[in-house]
């Protein structure tokens, strides 16, 4: 006899897994195709803010340093928008994935990663629009710091994703 009509079957849970994983490739190509295909002259934007960049000095503990940022922040409005664009996307096919997570019943681990994902894509969409577009030195150094913080919050968000799971697991 079959297994229960509640449980999916190893291959069925496969399958699935299968399935999510060619939605998240698919979706992720087609994210970059869209934000390429609706953003004329991306191309160029990207180029003109790569020989943009110049050695800025950045305030740290105890003097500064040299780093790399563009010298005319504000000239590449078109760059940011689609930075902001694509995060958002992929923060919502992130989301999508995980709603299909849930219903399928993944792994703890696979859905932790993906809560993890959705929170550093679409924060940093939020990081984006607020901190990139505002098209200063100053938010250029803030979008990359806010990065590193959201790298730093999804792993926390992870890790309580297990702390949870492994408490309603205990008797």
């Amino acid at each position: 006899m079959g297994a229960p009509m509640t449980q999916q079957s190893f291959g069925d849970k496969v399958l699935s897994e299968g399935l999510i994983t060619a939605l998240a490739i698919g979706g992720f190509f087609i994210i970059v195709g869209v934000v390429f295909g609706l953003t004329p002259g991306i191309t160029g934007a990207i180029n003109d803010l790569f020989t943009d960049f110049t050695g800025v000095s950045h305030p740290v503990i105890n003097g500064s340093m040299i780093l790399p940022a563009p010298a005319h922040p504000e000239a590449h409005s078109e760059v940011y928008q689609a930075i902001f664009n694509f995060m958002l996307a992929i923060g919502i096919l992130q989301s999508v994935i995980l709603g299909a997570r849930f219903t399928i019943h993944s792994k703890i681990k696979k859905i932790a990663e993906t809560i993890g994902n959705t929170i550093f894509w679409l924060g940093g969409s939020i990081a984006a629009y607020t901190l990139l577009m505002t098209g200063t030195v100053a938010g250029w150094w803030q979008f990359w710091s806010m990065l590193i913080i959201l790298a730093g919050a999804s792993l926390i968000a992870q890790y309580f994703v297990y702390l949870i799971s492994r408490s309603k697991k205990r008797p």
